[in-house]
Parts: structure tokens; sequence; C-alpha cells
């Protein structure tokens, strides 16, 4: 095939929509599941939402009249993607059942050999990842968990078959997924123990459902939805103002954070618990109009001690205190790092991509890194945004992927490789940025492969649509 895409998340099909969109119909979409939806696919805990509204996690040239609430649940999500895919007419490409296992890259032919893990082979002159990074559950080890002999699994992998009225649940980890499932299971459960390893800054969603009224009148006037889209737009850019501007607008958004906090939590003890010790933004900024509301309840305990063993039938703390559970839910999110974890990806000389990434991933504009020609990536190293919609940055990669397929297609050349000069300047410029920025003020976080920032973009989204807008064949060795 000419073009080969993994994933069918928001990446894959945005990517395959637009190949359509640009005549390009010889590619195929592989897929390691039974159905599309990556994330939204996978992850389907009670609350399970979008932290971005709807309006603008979503994609500009389908936008949708039909969102239930201003922030998505995870259902509808998954079913605004089936109909993306149903609407562009997607599933003929799709593979499904085909998780991808290597790719090598034939520097003779200048293919990419790809192969899934029930030992198919592919060949494709263009291979483009979209396999996201919110999808390999990570449960850390702790001393004695084998030995669990109640309920445990990932919030990930969700066992909805497991019942959790009246029984003591532990929830380990208190970030994005824990704050929206807590809320959902603290009434059900006889006492529900939440382990925090440090607090998270929070702030309000202000969700609620759309009326009626409002979803027929973006019916009848669609363009009235571009004109909202761009509204929620100007309030994400101006969060990203807060995390890199200026100390005062920290302390400003701290502020209100706290504020936030003591409208809810009487207990200063409790509130001296759910305060960070770090910067506003150094890490990701919660948003949750219900998890302070679960923690005040009676049956609701915050534990601040660090697990020292989990037993038979309960989690014993450093204080040693052994607190008896009947279910356990890892809520440790997942392997973000390295990139591209458990697979094999051999680009020029037969050099892996892990090997190349030792220090740390890097590429070029995040879609291209030297030595893996015709190799893109979507959602690819330093294009996470901590403060706007991914799939702002999704469609700005798509659009420079497809000008490169066409540019190729202009030329003889059986592949292109990113200038290793061009990347290592690029690089260079956007680490000296990432330095000053609030997520260098924070030893660990998932932005961060050892001490270097791997994931984040360090300006604001029209930055990167800047520099994406144009291919520049220039900046590649041509073969």
């Amino acid at each position: 095939m000419k073009v080969c895409i993994i994933g069918t998340g928001f990446a894959g099909i945005c990517m395959a929509i637009q190949l359509k969109q640009a005549g390009i119909e010889d590619f195929t979409i592989l897929e390691k599941a039974n159905g599309l939806g990556g994330t939204w696919r996978e992850n389907t805990y009670p609350g399970a939402e979008c932290d971005i509204p709807s309006a603008l996690y979503s994609f500009s040239f389908e936008l949708y009249p039909y969102w239930e609430y201003k922030w998505s649940h995870q259902p509808q999500i998954l079913q605004y993607l089936k109909h993306c895919s149903q609407k562009y007419g997607l599933e003929k490409h799709i593979q499904y059942g085909k998780e991808l296992s290597s790719a090598h890259f034939q520097e003779d032919i200048g293919k990419w050999k790809i192969r899934t893990k029930d030992n198919t082979s592919y060949l494709a002159k263009f291979l483009i990842m979209g396999i996201g990074q919110l999808h390999h559950p990570q449960v850390p080890v702790v001393k004695g968990q084998e030995t669990f002999q109640g309920t445990s699994f990932h919030s990930a992998v969700w066992q909805h078959d497991v019942s959790l009225e009246n029984k003591n649940i532990a929830v380990i980890g208190n970030a994005a997924s824990a704050i929206q499932f807590i809320p959902e299971i603290a009434d059900t459960a006889k006492s529900l123990f939440v382990f925090q390893r440090s607090a998270n800054w929070m702030l309000p969603k202000m969700d609620r459902a759309y009326h009626d009224l409002e979803k027929k009148i973006v019916s009848f006037f669609p363009d009235i939805l571009k004109y909202y889209r761009f509204s929620q737009w100007l309030r994400t850019e101006f969060l990203y103002l807060i995390l890199n501007g200026s100390v005062w607008l920290q302390k400003l958004a701290e502020s209100f954070a706290k504020s936030h906090m003591q409208g809810i939590i009487k207990d200063p003890g409790l509130r001296k618990k759910l305060t960070p010790e770090y910067p506003f933004g150094a890490k990701r900024v919660l948003f949750s109009d219900n998890y302070y509301q679960s923690l005040v309840k009676e049956n609701v305990h915050l534990v601040m001690q660090e697990i020292q063993e989990i037993g038979q039938s309960s989690i014993v703390t450093t204080d040693g205190r052994a607190r008896e559970i009947d279910i356990l839910i890892y809520a440790t999110g997942f392997k973000t790092n390295p990139f591209f974890y458990n697979l094999t990806i051999l680009g020029r000389g037969n050099r892996s991509i892990h090997e190349v990434w030792k220090e740390g991933a890097e590429a070029y504009l995040g879609i291209t890194t030297n030595g893996f020609p015709n190799l893109f990536m979507l959602y690819g190293p330093n294009t996470n945004l901590g403060h706007s919609s991914i799939i702002f940055m999704i469609e700005c990669q798509v659009n420079y992927i497809i000008q490169a397929v066409q540019e190729m297609e202009k030329t003889d050349s059986k592949f292109m490789d990113v200038n290793d000069e061009v990347q290592k300047s690029y690089n260079a410029e956007i680490q000296a940025k990432l330095s000053r920025s609030v997520w260098n003020k924070v030893d660990t976080s998932w932005y961060k492969q050892g001490g270097k920032i791997t994931n984040n973009w360090p300006g604001n989204t029209l930055d990167y649509e800047k520099i994406t807008k144009k291919f520049d064949i220039s900046k590649y060795e041509l073969i």
C-alpha cells in the first residue's frame, strides 16, 4: 500500500479522512482491537469524560451539534468517532485485530515492512503512527500485591461485572482518571480510601447539559458552532498565558484554585493535604465539579501515608496502620515514556528508535525523526499541550503530512529523511524554551523522561500552526 496508518483514535481517523479528502485512497489503517476509538474505546470507567470542552475536542471540519454536555462523556465521544468513520467511508480501510509488533525500513526499496502480532506482514511507502500515549496502563510494583485475595484492576481496564456496593475500596492515585470515577463510586462504597502521593491543582469545569433550544439553534445555524469553538479556543489560550506567563498570573490562578477548594472543603487539615507544593501548571492541571465534594463524605478517607505493603485483604502504610479492603483500583496512569513502548521500530542501518532516543524522544516538529525515512508521527514528541485541545495539534500535523506525501509523489525519490542538523537545531531551540517553563520546576511528571521534557510543546497553538502550515522539502534529504 502507499500509506499505512496505525491506530483508529482521533489521530488515525483524522489522518484517514484528510487522505481521502486529498484524493489518496491507497491506505490501510491497522487497529489492534475489534473496534475503533483509541483511548475512548479503552477507558470505560464510571464518569469517564473529556477535560477539554466538546466544541474544541472535535475536528474543525466536522463540527457536531449533538453534544449532550459542554464536556462530553466517553460514550458520546466514542460515538462521534464512529460517526466520522461512517460519514467519510473509513470502514473499508480498517483492518481490526491487527496489533503492530514491528516496523523495519527496507532501505533498498524505500518501504516499511510492517508486522502485526498475528504474524501478518505489510509493505508501505509511508508509515504514520497514530497510536497515542494513553493506552498502556501503568501499574506500580508494590510489595505483597500478588498476595491480595480481593479484586484488583487498573481504571483503564475497568471490571464492570464487579459489584462495588457496600465494599471497602482502595484507590491508588488521585489524578485525571481518579477524580472522575471517585465521585461516581463514593456513594456506593462502604468505605473508600484514596491513597494520594501528591496534591493536584484543580479548577472547576462548570459543566452542564446543553438545552434543547441551544441544540435546535445550532442545527438551524451551524455557523454558530464555529464562533463558539473559537471562543473556547480563546479561553484555553488564556490558560497558556497563565502557565507560561508572569509569576503573578500563576499566583492569581493558585488563589482562584484555593478559593474554589475552600468553598467546599471546610476542614483546614484536609485543605492542606489537597494544596500542591509546586507552582500552578508544573504538573497537569485537573478539572472537576464534584471531586472535592466526594472527599468530604463520611465514608471517604484521604490517605497521605506511603504504602508499605499490600496484604491478603489490607493495605499497610508506613505508619503501621492496616486498612481492610475488598477491592483495589489502580488509578496510576499510563506508560507514556518511552514513546513507542513495547514496539520494535528499525530505521536506516537497522538502528532501533529506542536506541536513538535513549536520552529522550525527539523529532522535527514532533512529526519526523532522522534515520527513520517516510515515518510520520501524530501526537509525537513535544506536541502535547498543557492548556488546549490536542485535536488542534493533530490537525496541524495531518496537514503537514499530507503535503509531505504529495511532494514526495512529485519526485522520483525512494524516500526522504529529515536532515539531522535541522532536527538538532529545532530541538535545541524548543528545549531551551522548555527549560524556562513551569514544567521544569518539578523533578518528575508524566511530561518528562528523566530530566528531559519530551512530551510538551513550549509555545501556544498558533505558534505550532505557523511552523507546520507549509511543508518545506529543503529540510529533508531525498534519496
